[in-house]
């Protein structure tokens, strides 16, 4: 009996931590679904508060509709920075890793070293001379500027050593004895086993991306060149606060990234375990 209690007991506590962690997304969508009026006129334990009155889909013909503020660009900005990134990204960031993990040159150890330090500096402080940089290429208000500065990712790399790390070196020795570069041994023998580890980096370094906010504010300066973010936050100003555009917007720009957390969150947990990444 004891037992059985114990038991009913885990599962209403989770249960109960679950309504509370997902009562406000559901109640984002729900007042995506609401007139401005109505998004606050309900605040006590009853039906207005769970479920629109009056249901509407104005708010998504506002921000679809409004030719000054394309909605649609802006998913498809911010949909293509981030395959982009994540793409090169996965590649760049792998071999890296795998040069520290598994081969020898000079200094390895104290570049490492340097190499993760920069964890430990504030983006803010690297993104004045970055855009600098950016001014000088002229890449200003482009999507060069949103793309290269962010496909080495320090963490990223740090992961993926410690999953490479696990790989026997007597596999790599025995393929080079047979006459394999090391291109083809990253190729054919690294990169398939570390696919739990790469599908988790992917999905990390998906939604660092399609979050975006301060960089593509600082260096996108034309309206339809813009991320999702950014557009979001241009539903304030000071003539007032557009709650239900911005409850619109930002329910569907949550749809890509839990799409591709539910598909792959099984790989997700197997490569955070996989790579010895707590947390």
């Amino acid at each position: 009996m004891s037992k059985s209690i114990g038991f009913t007991l885990r599962w209403a506590t989770l249960l109960l931590v679950a309504a509370v962690s997902l009562f406000p997304i559901y109640w984002m969508v729900m007042s995506s679904f609401r007139t401005h009026e109505e998004i606050f006129r309900y605040t006590e334990l009853g039906r207005g508060l769970f479920l629109p009155v009056d249901w509407t889909l104005q708010n998504y013909r506002d921000i679809f509709l409004d030719p000054a503020k394309p909605f649609g660009r802006y998913l498809l900005n911010t949909l293509s920075v981030s395959v982009v990134v994540t793409a090169a990204g996965l590649l760049i960031n792998a071999m890296a890793a795998f040069s520290f993990a598994k081969l020898r040159f000079p200094f390895k150890k104290g570049l490492l070293a340097l190499f993760l330090s920069s964890l430990v500096i504030p983006y803010e402080v690297i993104m004045i001379p970055q855009y600098l940089l950016m001014r000088d290429l002229g890449w200003i208000n482009s999507y060069k500027a949103l793309i290269f500065p962010q496909i080495v990712w320090v963490f990223g790399i740090f992961m993926l050593i410690q999953f490479f790390a696990d790989i026997p070196r007597d596999i790599l020795d025995a393929a080079r004895m047979d006459g394999a570069r090391w291109p083809r041994i990253f190729g054919v023998i690294v990169l398939p086993a570390a696919v739990p580890a790469l599908i988790t980096l992917g999905i990390m370094t998906f939604l660092n991306q399609w979050d975006s906010f301060l960089w593509p504010l600082v260096v996108i300066n034309e309206e339809k060149r813009q991320v999702i973010q950014v557009a979001i936050s241009s539903y304030q100003s000071l003539r007032g606060i557009s709650w239900g555009k911005i409850m619109a917007a930002t329910t569907i720009s949550s749809v890509p990234i839990l799409a591709v957390f539910v598909l792959l969150q099984r790989y997700y947990v197997q490569g955070i375990t996989m790579s010895g990444v707590k947390g």
